[in-house]
Order: structure tokens, then sequence, then C-alpha cells
């Protein structure tokens, strides 16, 4: 006698409900670029979404009590000269997002706590480097500030945003990068290519520690860092038949796990929860969301269920875990784009008969809180991302706002502070960690640079040639006013002598009349 043996999983009956018609956002333009971007992101304040836009390129975001029908003259974020890719949400402060376009430009915009009254044009700072469009824009898990672009240029660029300046520049891709994802830690960066080929690389060095082919196909691929290390992967065969592998980082060229799904052409998007190890796999125009669960037992991706729905999806964005509803076993909820313009909200439920909080479905999760600065993690320092219990509910910690020193220019050797912005990231580490940006989360770096109003802000110079700068400039100004003196002298000299010059010109053009007059003839006069 043969019998069936289910494997044991919390997860396996997860089933997902999508919301009523007017609990979701209608009437959006969504952005109809050919871009394979997620068009979509979430955080637990806003939703965002790119959308059509005359004259350039622009994104709506949305509070998630604005459900409904969106009014067409809806506030947009509208900088950008060319359509907006790519958008994503900073982990850590959920006012700021960064946006990639076609103008070559990444732009970090600071969105206000109550959303949108009127169209946004002024980003808090534009990041240029790019020569072509930038398609992909990444935030480090765990560092503040750290910003990761990709570009048609086929350049990775990573960012400190609080300077404006670059940190890494990888140039060892050959053709476009179609995704990337920072491991755990963000110590180690997995990129795929349309060279077909997938590169684990130092984010730090640039420097390539292995790569592979990571699918046969010529279609866009894309891959994720899985938390416990491995990668997981989504692209084609050469049959266009599309496929999902898992594979581990010291060995990318044999993957422990490659499965055909089916013959669409839609690219896949492998979403991860790092809490529950689910990846769900959405297609771009397909009209389900298949969900599995990672394990460490063969066969390793396990299928779990497909949440059906009628229409096909144009893009879609996941929630993080803080946005999620703990009271009704709530593990993940998606934001689905469709063609016709409706955003539908879908939730993925655990069913559980208490009402209790569930310890082993939401074990301490992603916070919003930094580990490390982007002068640390650039250092050397390497930190798991913070995390925080949502035990009796997540409730959003209130940012301040995102602050930028830009580098200053050569000239300016030295500024005093209230006369001007104070200088960026200096060339010692100790100098950058002290000009550096923060997002002022609890206020502490507003209170310290108000305290320091009066301290003069160096950029490696000492007081005494500050001093010596000063008497210089003094000098300069007593030579001023003495040339300024002396050029009036001059004038009044000379307008002297061009009076009296005026004054006998008159007396020998007079005296020589009666001269003039005697010596006419009698007939004459």
């Amino acid at each position: 006698m043969s019998f069936r043996v289910v494997r044991s999983s919390k997860f396996r009956h997860v089933y997902g409900s999508a919301a009523k018609r007017e609990q979701c956002y209608d009437n959006i333009r969504v952005s109809k670029s050919s871009w394979d971007s997620t068009f979509c992101a979430v955080n637990p304040k806003f939703l965002a979404i790119i959308v059509e836009s005359a004259g350039g390129g622009a994104f709506i975001v949305l509070n998630h009590k604005q459900v409904g029908r969106v009014n067409a003259d809806h506030a947009l974020v509208g900088g950008h000269k060319g359509p907006v890719l790519d958008i994503a949400w900073c982990p850590h402060n959920d006012n700021v997002i960064a946006s990639g376009s076609e103008d070559c430009v990444v732009k970090v915009w600071q969105i206000p706590e109550g959303g949108l009254s009127r169209t946004l044009t002024e980003p808090v700072v534009d990041l240029v480097y790019h020569q072509r469009r930038v398609g992909l824009v990444l935030w480090h898990p765990s560092a503040l500030n750290v910003l990761l672009t990709a570009g048609s240029d086929n350049q990775v660029v990573i960012w400190n945003v609080g300077t404006g300046e670059v940190l890494i520049q990888i140039d060892c891709h050959p053709d476009i990068v179609y995704s990337a994802c920072w491991n755990w830690d963000g110590s180690q960066l997995v990129t795929t290519c349309k060279d077909k080929k997938i590169r684990l690389i130092n984010p730090r060095t640039g420097e390539v520690e292995s790569e592979a082919l990571c699918h046969d196909g010529a279609k866009a691929t894309r891959a994720i860092f899985l938390r416990h290390g491995l990668i997981f992967t989504t692209g084609f065969n050469r049959s266009s038949e599309r496929q999902y592998s898992l594979r581990a980082p010291d060995a990318l060229s044999e993957p422990i796990v490659m499965v055909e799904l089916d013959t669409s052409n839609g690219v896949m998007f492998p979403l991860y929860d790092p809490d529950t190890n689910l990846v769900f796999l959405c297609g771009k125009g397909d009209s389900v969301i298949r969900y599995f669960e990672i394990t460490p037992e063969p066969p390793f991706v396990h299928y779990i269920n497909t949440f059906q729905t009628p229409d096909p999806q144009r893009g879609i964005g996941m929630m993080p875990k803080r946005g999620c509803d703990v009271s009704t076993c709530e593990i993940s909820k998606f934001y689905r784009l469709n063609n016709s313009g409706l955003c539908q909200v879908i939730s993925f439920t655990v069913p559980r008969k208490s009402e209790l909080f569930q310890e082993d479905l939401y074990p301490d999760t992603l916070s919003d809180e930094a580990s490390i600065s982007a002068e640390d993690w650039f250092g050397g320092q390497d930190a798991d991302p913070s995390l925080i219990s949502l035990k009796g509910g997540y409730v959003s910690q209130s940012k301040g706002q995102l602050t930028v020193n830009k580098k200053p220019n050569v000239l300016n050797k030295a500024r005093i502070a209230g006369q001007g912005p104070a200088p960026a990231a200096a060339a010692t580490p100790a100098a950058a960690t002290a000009t550096s940006v923060t997002n002022n989360g609890n206020g502490n770096a507003a209170d310290n640079s108000a305290n320091n109003n009066q301290q003069v802000v160096v950029s490696g110079i000492s007081e005494k040639e500050i001093k010596a700068i000063n008497d210089e400039i003094r000098k300069l100004k007593a030579v001023i006013v003495k040339q300024e003196n002396r050029i009036r002298a001059l004038e009044a000299h000379q307008k002297a002598q061009e009076a009296i010059a005026n004054e006998l010109l008159d007396e020998t053009d007079a005296a020589a009349a009666p001269e003039t007059a005697a010596s006419l003839a009698p007939d004459e006069v």
C-alpha cells in the first residue's frame, strides 16, 4: 500500500485575496514605457506609481487613505525631462524616494508628511553621472544614504546621497545591467547583464568575485539575494521558456535547482520576504502570482499556490512587512497595476483561528533605522539591518528633512557656519563624518548644527591659515579703497582742467572777434 506524505509547512495554506474596488486606486495613467520595471514602489506611508506625463517624466504619490478614483489633475512628482524608468523608497526614511529617468539623471525627493498638495518639481539633490538613461535605482539595506544606480551606459554607480557625490563606480559589465541586489548586510552585490551572465561583485572595489552563465535565453534575467546567502534567479531558456533557479554564491555555474515554468513572454520579477522565506513570482503581462517557499531540504524551492486574477498586470509593488496587518495574520501585501488604470490591493494571509499575535509568523523584521553611516560602510564596516518587533503593531517614526551637503568649490577654502552652506565630505573620514548628511531621524543632527552656529567649519585648514587669509582680505580691501579715492581725485582734477581750458578758449574767441571786424573792407562792412 502506498501513501503520500504531505510536507509540513505553516505557509502551506497561504491564500491571496483582492480588496474591493472601492478600497483600491483607480483612474491611474500607468506608464506605457517598454522598460522592464515594476513601475510601483510602496512603503507604510505612501504608494508611488510611474505615470504617463506630457513634457517629461513623472510619478504619482498617494497616501494609503486616498483610495478610490484618483483625480486626473492630482499632484505629481515631475522634475525629470524624460520618462521615469524606476523608483525606490528609502528604507530608512519613508518620506524619501529616488527616481531614475531617460534624461540620464537620478533625483532624490522629499515627500511632505501629509502627501502632495501641489506638483513637486524641486528635488533635494540631482545625481548626475550617467551618460545614458538610468533604469535601476536601489538603496543599501543597512547603510544610511547609500544608493546604487545603473544605466544603459553599462555603468553601476554607488552614491553617497548625503554629499551628492560618487563613492564607487563599477564598469565590469560589457552590456546593459538588467538587475542588481544587495545581500543581507550589503557587503556583496549580485547583478545580471544582457550578456546572459550573473556576477558576484565586491561593491567597495568593483572587483568581480565570481561570474557564470545565468540563463540561456536572450531576454531579461533577474537575480536576488536570499537572507541566508543563496541566490534566486529568473530568466528564459533557449526555447524562450520561463525558468527559475537557485544557486550558491561559491558555485554560480552549477544551479542547485533549475525549473521551467511556462512559455510566456513577460519578464518575471522575484519579490522576496526574508522573514518567511517566501518568493513571489510576478510576470509582466501575467494574470497570476505564483509563490514558493525556500527551505534547506530538497527540492529546496517548494511550490505553494497561485493567485489568479482576470486582468494582466502592468506592474507590481510589495509592501514592507512593517505595513502588514498582524491582527489578521497578513504576511504580504501587493499593489498590482492593471492596464485599465486600476491599482489592485492583494493581501496574502495565513489562516489562523487565534486573534493573538503569532510569534512564528512575525519574527523581528526590518526596521526603518539605519545600522551604519555611509562613511563607515565605505570605510569597510558591515552591519546587519536593524530589526524591530511587530508585536502590538508598527507605528511609523517621524522623520526629519533629508539634508544634503554638497562638496564645496576648491576655491572656497573656509566657510563660517551661518554665512552659507557648510562644505560636504572632506578628504579624511573624520572630516567626512563631521560634515556629512543625516536623515534627521530624531532631530539630534539638527540640534548639533544649531549649537555649533558660532564655530568655524573648515576642510583641512588650520586656524593660522584662516587668520592669514582674513589679513590678506583686509589688505586687499584697504588697497581697493585707496585706489577708489585716487580715481576720484584724478577725475576731479581732470574736470577742473577741462573747465580752465574751456574758459581760455572762450576768452580767446572774444578777443579775436573785434580784430576780425576791423580787418574787413568798408564795402564789406
